[in-house]
């Protein structure tokens, strides 16, 4: 067998690699920014400048578009075989980030939508819980979606107030208890608000640590960027299965 070098500068066998934006937040295990997180290695690129203002508050495309690229080139040239986002709200990037890069890229748990969709009947409705019901653009859905026509509803989380402190606050300190306990309200809540949910999916990078407690609370599968992950994974690094001789 022969191996060949890609870069003298990164280590090898790092199939996924994750951009990651400018956030004061702990990240425990089961956030995509923790890399015990997963069971295979990740590596990571950050992006300067970008930050909940600049990214989901009042969104500067052209002024991160490159960065976005760029961060991606980085990740490419370490190695990796797929590229994925830390922050639902870099769907936005989704299409640009595919015309420049050579793997397969990510961006967001969003992205996951149309195929929630096919598992659900028809009349029941994809809740998605958000870092910001108000931020979730119109722009946003249309590109996760891949402009279909989907059955949707948004719940924000910028009211709950332990999630605020810990992650729109930025306040360097997270209550897991706490956080789990909103998190898992904002799904009952809309679970009671609309009782035709089939699925919900959590597009802040911050809740699949708690994604375990929603499906217990809710009853409903749930989906998150680690879903995502997990995916990509095995599309780029499948399975070899031993044969029975």
């Amino acid at each position: 067998m022969q191996y060949t070098s890609k870069s003298p500068l990164y280590p090898a066998g790092i199939p996924v690699g994750i951009i990651m934006m400018e956030a004061k937040v702990p990240y425990p295990p089961g956030s995509p920014n923790n890399a015990r997180t997963f069971p295979f290695p990740v590596t990571y690129a950050s992006i300067r400048g970008a930050t909940y203002e600049s990214l989901i508050y009042a969104p500067q495309f052209d002024e991160l578009r490159e960065r976005f690229i760029q961060a991606g080139r980085v990740l490419v040239e370490q190695g990796v075989k797929a590229v994925v986002g830390s922050c639902g709200f870099m769907v936005l990037f989704q299409r640009e980030l595919t015309a420049n890069l050579p793997v397969p890229v990510f961006s967001s748990s969003l992205l996951q939508m149309p195929l929630i969709a096919q598992t659900i009947a028809p009349e029941k409705k994809i809740g998605i819980i958000t870092f910001s019901g108000d931020s979730l653009s119109d722009k946003h859905m249309d590109i996760a979606t891949a402009g279909l026509s989907l059955n949707y509803v948004i719940h924000g989380l910028e009211n709950r107030p332990a999630f605020r402190a810990a992650v729109h606050e930025e306040s360097g300190t997270l209550d897991f208890q706490a956080v789990e306990a909103d998190v898992v309200a904002e799904a009952l809540a809309m679970q009671q608000q609309h009782n035709d949910l089939g699925a919900i999916l959590l597009e802040c990078t911050d809740l699949p640590p708690y994604a375990a407690a929603v499906a217990e609370a809710t009853g409903l599968p749930v989906y998150d960027v680690n879903s995502l992950i997990r995916w990509a994974f095995t599309a780029v690094e499948p399975v070899r299965y031993a044969h029975i001789r």
